[in-house]
């Protein structure tokens, strides 16, 4: 991460393959999120949607790291106005959230990071008591929770859970980082239908057509020509 914030090149680079794939020691991804890549766009956004699950402090909280994950400039708006926050509060709503595939049933031994998630929390659960850790821990470490800081100092805290300097009670600081960074990319590059990527701006921004099926049969005719498409989102055929 940069003393401001995380690198947009960096994030945009390993965006599109990342958010089909696991982070190592984060969560499982959401199985039905569909994900793709794309550009800038799109008007004012919309006012917030209702939360189904959030609390408004911790949607207060995702806000903050996916602005500094995703900062508003010349390539798109915020994380916020990509519509992050409704992502993964729809995520974590749901059957995903409450653990539906996930094994619970222990026993629940210390693993390492290439093992993958080891908790017997259900996803809303880690991700509520990793608010929680993170701002008892800028809070003792900064004097404010993570979404009151400045941007250089939020920036800092970051940075720390990332390298895993950050020391939470009860939680590895590092993972749920990974955890955080998976969910502001597939926020930023699924199918709009999940809540995310509105307007289809990460889209857009790389020139994703979207649903891939819908040109398979045009590939052929245009093949080397530079061409301008409208993406589709599977809401699109709905």
């Amino acid at each position: 991460m940069a003393d401001q914030d995380v690198p947009r090149r960096d994030f945009l680079k390993g965006g599109a393959l990342a958010a089909t794939a696991l982070t190592a020691g984060a969560l499982p991804r959401p199985a039905e999120a569909q994900t793709g890549a794309g550009a800038q766009g799109g008007s004012t956004p919309p006012p917030p949607e209702p939360l189904l699950t959030l609390t408004a402090d911790e949607a207060a909280f995702f806000s903050a790291v996916y602005d500094a994950i995703i900062p508003a400039d010349n390539l798109s708006p915020s994380g916020t106005d990509c519509g992050c926050v409704t992502y993964i509060d729809r995520q974590l709503a749901g059957a995903w959230g409450n653990g539906a595939k996930l094994y619970r049933n222990g026993p629940f031994l210390p693993a390492r990071p290439e093992h993958g998630y080891q908790l017997p929390l259900s996803p809303r659960e880690y991700f509520a008591a990793g608010v929680k850790a993170t701002n008892a821990w800028t809070v003792k470490t900064y004097g404010k929770t993570l979404d009151r800081l400045s941007p250089a100092d939020r920036s800092s805290a970051l940075t720390a859970m990332e390298s895993g300097q950050a020391q939470f009670d009860g939680l590895e600081a590092k993972p749920f980082f990974e955890a955080l960074l998976q969910s502001a990319m597939e926020g930023f590059f699924a199918d709009p239908m999940y809540g995310g990527n509105r307007n289809k701006v990460s889209w857009r921004m790389i020139g994703y057509p979207g649903l891939p099926a819908t040109w398979g049969a045009k590939a052929e005719a245009l093949r080397g020509k530079k061409i301008s498409i409208e993406p589709q989102s599977i809401a699109d055929f709905s």
